[in-house]
């Protein structure tokens, strides 16, 4: 499968051909389930929820059968992410809420560091995310960037086409952005500010 052929299909599905809406799902969902294989991999040990429930639940939430009008694949796989994103959120929020009346779990304070591509537990996907969030109120272009960047796999380069700006922008956005999460962390940490 090529890259276009979903474009293609996208275009398709948008002009009402239902034979290409049949089509779209087989044709994503092998990349859709990477990607949710990717995203588990840096879940909690023992999540519940598994890839291929996640790739249905994103599917659902996209529009299942009924799927929006999408520009081209790179929309498409960003939507796609911003699903399972918010998807992995709301199940830590759950977990959350179950643990201990829902108290928040402590940090050790001898943590290091923080890469925004492996939150290893609930509570650092949350931080992550209430960190994105800021980012975004903080510059949205940059949250959107991140978001294709770490929860689709984008390249800066398709970043850039979808965005409309050029690949070292997009390069140098990461690199502002990287900084801005790893300090948003640490200050909602307590470890800062």
């Amino acid at each position: 499968m090529e890259p276009g052929d979903i474009t293609v299909i996208l275009q398709r599905v948008e002009k009402g051909d239902e034979q290409a809406a049949d089509r779209l799902l087989p044709l994503v969902y092998d990349e859709l389930r990477k990607l949710a294989a990717a995203r588990m991999a840096a879940e909690t040990p023992g999540q519940t929820l598994q890839a291929t429930a996640l790739v249905h639940e994103a599917w659902l939430r996209l529009g299942g059968d009924s799927q929006p009008a999408w520009q081209n694949r790179a929309h498409f796989f960003a939507a796609a992410a911003e699903a399972m994103r918010r998807i992995l959120i709301d199940n830590a929020r759950r977990r959350r809420a179950e643990r201990h009346g829902g108290a928040v779990e402590k940090v050790s304070a001898n943590a290091t560091g923080f890469d925004v591509a492996a939150p290893v537990n609930d509570e650092e996907i949350l931080l992550v995310h209430e960190a994105l969030e800021g980012l975004a109120a903080h510059s949205p272009r940059k949250a959107e960037l991140v978001k294709m960047s770490y929860f689709v796999g984008m390249t800066f380069s398709e970043i850039a086409q979808v965005m409309g700006i050029t690949t070292r922008t997009a390069e140098r956005d990461w690199a502002y952005a990287r900084a801005w999460l790893f300090n948003e962390v640490e200050r909602l940490r307590g470890r800062t500010g």
